[in-house]
């Protein structure tokens, strides 16, 4: 992690002051970190408002974050030259998906402005969980739930194991912790089935609960993806 993150280093930059008169003040914690005076050498976020005796040194920012229950035939792009984009209906300017939904795909969506969280949401490492309900052309056999569950060869590799509940004869739930390119329909198709509808329905803690078709809610990120939210630690 880079020191160019930390308070002291912002302290030394922005008040053009030495690293042993930053390291004083902190010391002496006359620097305060959203209204708690704090003597840590901690990562600084855009979210966090710091001020020296009353002197705003940097103000917070406000992200949005923002489910959104994506209807079919909307691409998930903000290319406006592409047909049926994204911009065209979304509740706010300067927001930007997170993740991807296929054209003929609907459900759970996230829309901010904050770019940390985007690395953080798709990476296999972070294993956060993408749930979704599928129905398909025909009766689903346990070859197929055992099959889809271990893993499919498509293009070129096998998908991680992944979590299948049989809802009806031709309807399942999947949770997965990958994201390749159309992955749940490819492996469908490998099997010998069909996707005729899929919704995504949840992103980590984040449900899709009864938002309708192209409706929005906010959300605290700090509530729902609780593994990529910042936290500091203040010295009582």
């Amino acid at each position: 992690m880079s020191f160019r993150n930390k308070l002291q280093y912002f302290l030394v930059k922005k008040l053009q002051i030495s690293n042993s008169e930053a390291q004083k003040l902190l010391f002496e914690r006359k620097i305060t970190v959203n209204g708690k005076s704090t003597s840590a050498n901690i990562l600084i976020e855009p979210e966090f408002e710091i001020r020296y005796e009353n002197e705003i040194l940097q103000l917070s920012k406000n992200f949005k974050y923002l489910a959104f229950n994506k209807p079919r035939g909307i691409e998930t792009t903000l290319n406006s030259e592409i047909s049926d984009n994204l911009i065209s209906i979304l509740p706010f300017e300067g927001l930007f998906p997170v993740g991807r939904l296929d054209k003929a795909s609907e459900g759970l969506l996230i829309l901010t402005d904050d770019g940390r969280i985007y690395d953080k949401i798709l990476r296999n490492e972070h294993k956060t969980e993408k749930e979704y309900i599928v129905k398909v052309d025909k009766t689903i056999d346990r070859s197929f739930l055992d099959n889809m569950a271990i893993g499919v060869k498509i293009m070129g590799k096998t998908t991680l194991p992944c979590q299948l509940e049989l809802i009806n004869e031709n309807c399942f739930k999947i949770t997965l912790i990958q994201g390749l390119n159309r992955q749940i329909r490819r492996m469908c198709y490998k099997l010998g089935y069909e996707v005729i509808s899929l919704k995504r329905t949840r992103i980590g803690n984040l449900r899709l609960e009864d938002l309708g078709v192209g409706e929005w809610r906010h959300f605290e990120i700090k509530d729902v993806l609780t593994h990529l939210s910042s936290s500091i630690l203040m010295e009582k």
